[in-house]
């Protein structure tokens, strides 16, 4: 195992703590909820959805969160300023955990800035993302809001080997006239998050992991990925799907622990109705990390999992 030279940041939002040295802090966990085809949600457009069905999958996490450790973020997914809002609202009256506002239209990420600022909740927030297409509208609408916390996504169309995506955060990497590094300063992020960005297997997904260690040595912030995408964009593994979802769900839960080898401080593991199996899986991957790194003077925190399940 491996202690960093470069001092590690430890970033918390709303009582959160992510970051630190390899087996410092236990791996920050966020499910997605209201996803697209999520069977919960009945109207996209306008954000209905069962209501009681949501309230125990979030519940179900939080139990997780609270019997390994493992801190737990709500991944709020919106299709419309309608819906996004809906599902804001809802969650923050069943709970108290932070949450990433997450959506494929740039209008209803800025309008969800607005919401959690009108509503007092900015600084529970993680702004999901902050990337190459980030405009200038949307770079305002950071500013102008409270939100303080953001992931910077760093993916790189024009090159995606480990140089340009480490270049398109520290000065733009020839598509960005300056790094997201900088953008994030520039709308007043506080608690940056990496997140290498994940491609599907024979495109450079394992590329991430690297990247993972290199931001980390470089910069000292957290860094995590949604890295389930990998497995779920594999073709192979859709075919094998057909045939036995079982072995599908395997490889889409078990690659949290690739990133947690890579010392990755968070994960968005995707679909929250996975958190049963996520949690103890991450929580073993913790206790093993913290175990290896015991005599680099790295010492668990409190709720680390290995003070509390072995």
């Amino acid at each position: 195992m491996f202690r960093f030279q470069k001092e590690q940041e430890i970033v918390n939002v709303a009582g959160v703590k992510i970051g630190g040295q390899p087996g410092e802090l236990p791996t920050a966990l966020a499910g997605t909820i209201f996803y697209n085809n999520h069977k919960i949600v009945e109207d996209e457009v306008a954000g209905v959805f069962d209501r009681n069905a949501a309230e125990t999958l979030v519940n179900v996490q939080e139990t997780n969160s609270d019997e390994t450790g493992n801190p737990h973020l709500i991944h709020i997914f919106g299709m419309t300023q309608k819906s996004i809002c809906n599902y804001i609202d809802f969650i923050v009256n069943i709970t108290d955990a932070p949450f990433l506002i997450d959506s494929p239209e740039a209008s209803v990420r800025m309008h969800a800035l607005e919401h959690v600022t009108n509503i007092g909740l900015a600084d529970k927030t993680v702004y999901n993302s902050i990337n190459m297409s980030i405009t200038d509208e949307e770079c305002e609408a950071l500013k102008q809001s409270d939100v303080d916390s953001s992931i910077l996504l760093g993916f790189n169309a024009m090159d995606s080997s480990l140089q340009g995506r480490m270049a398109l955060l520290e000065n733009g990497g020839g598509v960005m006239e300056c790094g997201l590094l900088d953008i994030a300063q520039k709308c007043g992020i506080a608690n940056i998050l990496i997140d290498p960005s994940i491609v599907p297997l024979g495109n450079g997904a394992g590329i991430a992991l690297r990247m993972t260690l290199v931001a980390k040595a470089k910069w000292g912030y957290p860094v995590g990925s949604g890295i389930h995408n990998a497995p779920s964009a594999w073709n192979w593994l859709k075919a094998k799907r057909k045939d036995d979802p079982l072995i599908y769900r395997m490889c889409d839960i078990g690659s949290t622990c690739l990133q947690q080898a890579a010392a990755g401080d968070f994960v968005l593991y995707g679909p929250i109705e996975n958190a049963p199996y996520t949690f103890p899986l991450a929580a073993m991957g913790d206790i093993m990390m913290s175990e290896a790194s015991a005599d680099l003077d790295i010492e668990p925190s409190a709720s680390h999992p290995i003070n509390i399940l072995v």
